[in-house]
């Protein structure tokens, strides 16, 4: 079974940093692609980033590159994203993904709030 618990949001200020976790169990985490998708209130799932196994190359929506930084600990099970210079549009649940979409149905997600 699938399971997928992600941690590390909270409240930031515009321009301000946060780094997500994402602790995986379940599935041979170290050979799969493995993504971060977003939901923004009243919005629907975006992808935001996602890396291979071998963390040989990582991909972002346009709108955070620069910014984001995708990376994996393979020997920890756990799937990171750290973001800097936020903005009040990153606002939004988190969650991390297997492949690029597919989120445990359950799955909390972690909240972002970008506000001054």
């Amino acid at each position: 079974q699938v399971q997928l618990v992600e941690s590390g949001g909270g409240l930031a200020q515009p321009g301000g940093s946060l780094r997500l976790a994402c602790v995986a169990s379940g599935f041979d985490f170290s050979s799969s692609y493995m993504s971060w998708v977003r939901q923004a209130p009243g919005k629907g799932l975006e992808w935001v980033a996602g890396t291979d196994g071998g963390s040989w190359f990582a991909d972002y929506t346009d709108s955070v590159k620069g910014r984001f930084t995708i990376s994996r600990d393979n020997a920890k099970n756990t799937l990171y994203l750290q973001m800097d210079d936020l903005r009040p549009e990153d606002t939004a649940n988190y969650y991390c993904a297997k492949g690029r979409d597919d989120v445990p149905p359950r799955a909390q997600g972690t909240r972002v709030t970008v506000s001054s």
